[in-house]
């Protein structure tokens, strides 16, 4: 693998191993750029994210591990930001990193992602819910916050999948998307989540490559062992769809690289 993005860190108290381990293993898999991004502090959920008062130590840290790896690969500073009105918060969104990653994990106040959750499903409109995910992935684009777009279509993590046409649920969003610039991830979790494929799904790689946004490459790891998995696989799905070149960012700053 060239490049991975979006990881994690024990600071969001729902991932295990350390980012130097991280890194070593992305190292030993011929990585080039390796980006930590982990979840936002925010006053919501706040058993899973860092504390607002660890934005600091978290620097701090990817500082050294940055540090050990000078001259051999590019480790990358970011935040994995939460979409949710009310709770975005300025120390975040202010704070100096390489990139931010747009996602969403909340409709209306439900981790609809948590397994904790999943027993709300069936109270629910499958078609419905699918459509209120993608109305926030677009609001996500039009605020005008963020770099990358996270798991594009995480919504599918427990394979509820809608009746209506995906294509036609999603459409607006992307549409959102190409206007705002942004790259989307291609988040290899998904081949490890009950839905056992790629985020995001083939018929939204297909509006990717139609509307030529720009893609990034990502593991999502929360543990040692998760870092570069099926990322071969998911480069080659992205030649497949025509795609040649992958993003970076530094200082906010977009760079494509031939993958």
């Amino acid at each position: 693998m060239i490049i991975d993005l979006h990881n994690h860190t024990p600071l969001c108290n729902h991932a295990s191993g350390s980012p130097i381990q991280y890194a070593q293993k992305a190292y030993s898999m011929g990585c080039k750029y390796y980006g930590f991004s982990d979840h936002n502090p925010m006053k919501f959920d706040e058993k899973y994210r860092m504390k607002f008062e660890q934005m600091q130590l978290y620097r701090q840290i990817i500082d050294e591990v940055k540090a050990k790896f000078d001259n051999k690969m590019e480790i990358l500073f970011g935040y994995e930001v939460d979409f949710l009105d009310g709770y975005m918060d300025e120390r975040v969104l202010n704070a100096k990193c390489d990139y931010f990653i747009g996602s969403v994990h909340f409709i209306g106040g439900w981790g609809f992602d948590n397994p904790e959750f999943i027993g709300e499903y069936k109270n629910k409109d499958i078609n419905q819910i699918w459509e209120q995910y993608f109305n926030a992935i677009e609001n996500l684009a039009k605020c005008g916050k963020f770099d990358i777009v996270g798991h594009i279509d995480l919504i599918k993590v427990f394979n509820f999948k809608p009746t209506k046409e995906i294509k036609i649920i999603a459409k607006n969003a992307i549409k959102e998307i190409k206007k705002a610039n942004l790259v989307v991830e291609l988040n290899s979790a998904g081949y490890r989540k009950p839905v056992s494929e790629l985020y995001p799904s083939d018929e939204i790689l297909e509006m990717l490559a139609e509307f030529n946004i720009p893609i990034t490459f990502s593991s999502d790891a929360h543990a040692v062992d998760h870092v570069g998995a099926n990322m071969e696989k998911t480069m080659q799905k992205a030649k497949e769809f025509g795609f040649n070149e992958a993003a970076i960012f530094i200082n906010r700053n977009r760079k494509m690289i031939k993958i």
